[in-house]
Formats: structure tokens, sequence, C-alpha cells
């Protein structure tokens, strides 16, 4: 593949045959979980910036080879990078026909019968279908391993932004329901092969890790503030990590400033420094940036409109001279709306 790629690099002189045959190469090292190499090669190809300016064939190409690339990604445990790979594709809801893999349903005369001719023409063989739940489920479990800490660690923070919509609205619907799932169930839970492999048990061996590790993160950003000092022991056995990987962790939090605490290494504890405001000190300065953004959007709503009523009569001053345009009050007259001009 490589010097079939290489040929084609060397010998080309169109810019088409070139990019898909650099897609093509990254599909390759993709699907056979060459992560560095696909990860290098479509960095330093620069498609991204140009891709939406090429064929539909070759844009379809590339969503199936950004797919391939999200997939090969989560199981090398790059969870952020198979995120970023997979999120343009499945936050458009159209990710079957984004990858050419069938048509949607339409409205009446929004697709004419040439183009969906056109379109039908453009799909791929069924032997060669991308599966779209595994695309929706490695999806979900990337924006999960992502988004909970995150919410945990900005809880009160008026500002905070979604990392994943459709995640976030998943999340708020399975909270309605009665439900209680326990971090044993939930690694147990998520992508249960069909038939037991090598590449199933490493991927779940991956998963159970790094729930585990983030479990520990999202629970240290919730009960921080109600623990004067905790043991690192007690936190490995809850969370069934060995003792140098919690300590791994609250070490990294710690630098990235996320916890404010230190480690006591004799003692094999976390001592919490207590600088974190408490529930109500969050939601007074959560109340206070919104009275602040109130008071200046009101300000700003105020400004606009004598600007505008200054801007008004300055034109009236300037470029129409009848003086019925100047009267506001019956008892002024002319000598006095003149000098109230030159005062403006």
């Amino acid at each position: 593949m490589e010097k079939l790629c290489k040929f084609i690099y060397a010998h080309d002189s169109t810019d088409r045959l070139r990019t898909r045959a650099i897609l093509s190469h990254i599909y390759h090292h993709a699907l056979h979980d060459n992560w560095f190499q696909a990860r290098d090669l479509i960095l330093m190809s620069h498609l991204q910036e140009t891709i939406q300016h090429s064929d539909p064939s070759t844009q379809i190409l590339y969503n199936r080879t950004i797919a391939h690339l999200g997939l090969c990604a989560f199981r090398h445990a790059n969870i952020k990078d198979a995120h970023n790979c997979l999120v343009d594709l499945m936050m458009t809801g159209k990710p079957k026909e984004l990858l050419a893999q069938g048509l949607l349903p339409q409205r009446q005369h929004e697709r004419s019968k040439e183009q969906e001719k056109i379109e039908k023409q453009r799909q791929i063989p069924f032997h060669m279908h991308i599966n779209l739940e595994l695309l929706e489920c490695v999806y979900l479990v990337s924006a999960m391993l992502i988004e909970i800490p995150y919410m945990a660690a900005h809880e009160f923070d008026a500002r905070r932004r979604m990392i994943s919509k459709t995640f976030y609205q998943q999340l708020r619907s399975s909270e309605r329901q009665n439900l209680v799932v326990h971090l044993r169930a939930c690694a147990n839970t998520l992508l249960l092969p069909p038939r037991p492999c090598e590449m199933a048990a490493r991927v779940r061996a991956m998963l159970t890790k790094l729930i585990k590790e983030e479990s520990l993160r999202t629970y240290l950003f919730t009960y921080s503030n109600v623990y004067d000092s905790i043991s690192m022991s007690t936190l490995a056995d809850m969370f069934e990590l060995d003792k140098s990987v919690v300590h791994s962790i609250i070490s990294k939090m710690i630098i990235n400033e996320e916890l404010m605490a230190s480690l006591d290494d004799p003692s094999q504890t976390v001592v919490m420094h207590r600088s974190e405001p408490s529930r109500l000190q969050s939601l007074a300065l959560q109340l206070a940036d919104k009275v602040n953004n109130f008071v200046d959007s009101n300000e700003r709503i105020l400004e606009t409109k004598q600007g505008n009523f200054f801007l008004r009569s300055l034109n009236q001053s300037n470029f129409r001279g009848d003086r019925q345009n100047y009267r506001r009050d019956g008892n002024q007259d002319w000598n006095k709306r003149r000098e109230h001009r030159k005062e403006y």
C-alpha cells in the first residue's frame, strides 16, 4: 500500500488523485491500528482545510477515513482524539448520508429525481459499510469520559459550555429514569462484543481502566470540599485502582490546579486546602455574575437609545432646515432651538 501511494505522490499531476491516495493511505493505517502513522499523515496533509472544495466522492472517502481514524484512536485509548474525529460526523445527525450508506427520507420537492438518482449511485456497497451503532457508541463513550469530569469540575460555573450536546441530551434523559448504575455495572455494560476476541478483551480492559480513573477524578471534583484529608489507600480500594495510579492521577490534578490539595507521602494521604468555595458561596458568585451581566446589558441598551436620539437630532439639524422638524415644545422659538443645536 505504501509503495503504491508513494508512486502516485511522485508521478501524479492532479490534486484529486493525490488527495484520494492520501485518504486511502490514512484509511489503511487506521484500519490496521497504525494510529501514529495515520495521525501524522493526516496532520501533514492539511486535508481538513481544503476538503470542502473537493468533489462529493472524495468528501465521502474523507468522511469514511475520519470515522475509521476515530475508531483507531479509541482503540488506542486516545479518547480526546477519538471524540474530535467523530464529533463533526455525529453532531450533524446524518452520518448515514455522510458515509454514503443510505439516504434519509426527505420532504416533498426537497430532492429531485435526478439528484436522488445521482446520490444513489454514490452509495457504498453493503459489505463496505461502517457500523453506525458502533460509531455512535464510541462517540458517546468518548463524550462521557470527557464531559462527566468537566461537569463535576464546573458545577457552579455560569459560563460552562457543553462539550457534546448529543451526550448531554442522553444524560438528561437517563437521569429522569429510575436506574442506578454502579462502577462495575458501567464497565461491564459498555461495548459487549458479539463473540470473544483479543481485540475486544483489550478494548474492554482499556475502557474499564479509563472509567475507574475518570470516576476517581469526578469523585474528587464533587466531594473534595467535604474532606479535610483522605487516604490514598481508601481511594484505591473504592475505585479498584493501584495506589501508584491514584497517586499519579492526584498529582496531575494538583499540578494542573484542578484540585487544591497536597500529598503527604509519609501518611499516604491527600490533604485538602479548603480554598474552593462552598456550595452557597459558588451560588452567590454565580448570582453576582448574572447580576453584573444584567446591569451591563441594561447600560448598553440605555446608551444605544440615547445614541439613536442624538444621531436623529443631528441628522435633522444638519440636513433638513425645516423649523418644524425641531419642534419638540410649542413654547420654544427658533433661536432657542438653534442654541440647543449648538450645545449638541
